[in-house]
């Protein structure tokens, strides 16, 4: 019986023998590191445009800090769950390449399918620290992909912030989430974004979705906006610090550079779960040492990195708290998902299969505050928004 491969295996299997017609997988179990490095190459499956976009474009980027330490190296991932997961379907045809991807909801790996995530809702922790503190109306709105467990991690981290910002300050902060559908549809998430700031008196704006447009909002209606994925002012040169507060930046290179380690130590049976965060490091070609997320902003990092308009805006108790909480992450001694409870809000993503995973009730304690919560639950099982979210329909 004939089987139609699929075009994102298809693609895969392109790139794999390409890989391998430049001599992909001959380092792997011959003489270690010295033979793995002269035969190696970085493939990255992009599942959408890279200029353009947050998402490819960090991958991108990741690459070439990358070919800027390590000229050889063969690895192939795909830095989209869809894209990347097909690449288990062949993993066995080559015993000797390390493929990838990046986790949506699926944690399968293989002995050389490996599977990555960065803690971004570490750095989102912070970036909703320094929005509950800006708004003024009370008032934060996301303009958000659809409902996955991706999605619903990261809002979460923020949201965690936004409240113990207003929690400090004595303040009532709403936070609105309204759907696009999808990753990457700039005409819908402009039209979203001008309802969050027109319908709901949003005066600080993030997003959860690809394109530039709800940034070209908030800065046509002067209001706030908290970034993603990238230093999009300082690589993207999108905006500027009158309009961006602050983002987050992810550095995939960190976790690319873990598989690149393995490869070159000529490992059969590599890591094949990453799940790094603040506390992970690596060093880039020109001496940098980076965490695989930050908060950045015109290519400065941490407090520094908040707006010069928007510091003086935020009380100095946010301030130092900001600087606090990063500091503990970067030394591994605090996170926002163990020290908060996680209580349902009743709304999310009943996850099918079986057995399925129904959204937890309104008001139901799913994780108690001081509880580590397992990495395997946070990025396959976490289905649900935290109370007091307004999901907008």
């Amino acid at each position: 019986m004939t089987r139609t491969l699929g075009w994102h295996t298809r693609v895969a299997l392109f790139l794999i023998v390409i890989a391998l017609a430049a001599g992909f997988g001959s380092g792997i179990g011959s003489s270690a590191s010295a033979a793995a490095a002269k035969n190696a190459t970085l493939a990255i499956l992009h599942f959408s445009v890279i200029k353009g976009t947050t998402w490819s474009g960090a991958h991108d980027r990741a690459g070439q800090r990358l070919h800027a330490k390590h000229p050889n190296v063969k690895i192939v991932v795909g830095n989209a769950e869809f894209m990347g997961l097909p690449l288990k379907d062949i993993a066995d045809k080559y015993p000797n390449a390390y493929l990838g991807s990046v986790v949506a909801s699926d944690i399968t790996t293989k002995r050389n399918f490996i599977r990555f995530f960065p803690r971004q809702y570490q750095a989102l922790y912070l970036e909703g620290l320094i929005a509950g503190a800006l708004t003024k109306t009370g008032n934060v709105g996301i303009v958000s992909a659809f409902p996955n467990i991706q999605v619903l991690r990261r809002t979460a981290g923020f949201y965690l912030g936004v409240q113990d910002a207003a929690k400090a300050l004595n303040k009532r902060v709403n936070v609105y989430v309204k759907y696009v559908g999808d990753w990457y549809k700039p005409t819908e998430e402009r039209d979203i974004a001008s309802t969050l700031v027109s319908q709901y008196k949003v005066d600080v704006l993030t997003q959860q979705t690809d394109s530039g447009s709800p940034l070209d909002v908030a800065q046509e209606k002067k209001i706030w906006f908290v970034g993603k994925d990238m230093d999009t002012v300082g690589f993207y040169g999108w905006s500027n610090t009158d309009t961006v507060a602050v983002s987050f930046d992810t550095r995939w290179e960190v976790l690319y550079d873990r598989m690149i380690q393995d490869w070159m130590a000529g490992k059969q049976n590599p890591r094949t779960f990453l799940y790094l965060g603040m506390k992970d490091t690596m060093t880039l070609a020109d001496g940098t040492v980076e965490p695989t997320v930050d908060i950045m902003n015109n290519k400065k990092i941490g407090v520094d990195a908040i707006s010069p308009k928007a510091l003086p805006l935020i009380p100095k108790s946010i301030v130092q708290l900001v600087g606090q909480r990063r500091e503990q992450m970067l030394k591994g001694d605090w996170d926002p998902f163990t020290e908060h409870e996680f209580v349902s809000n009743g709304t999310g993503l009943e996850l099918k299969g079986t057995p399925g995973t129904p959204i937890p009730s309104k008001g139901t304690v799913v994780k108690k505050a001081q509880q580590v919560p397992a990495d395997d639950w946070l990025l396959g099982k976490f289905n649900f928004d935290l109370d007091g979210m307004t999901i907008l329909k």
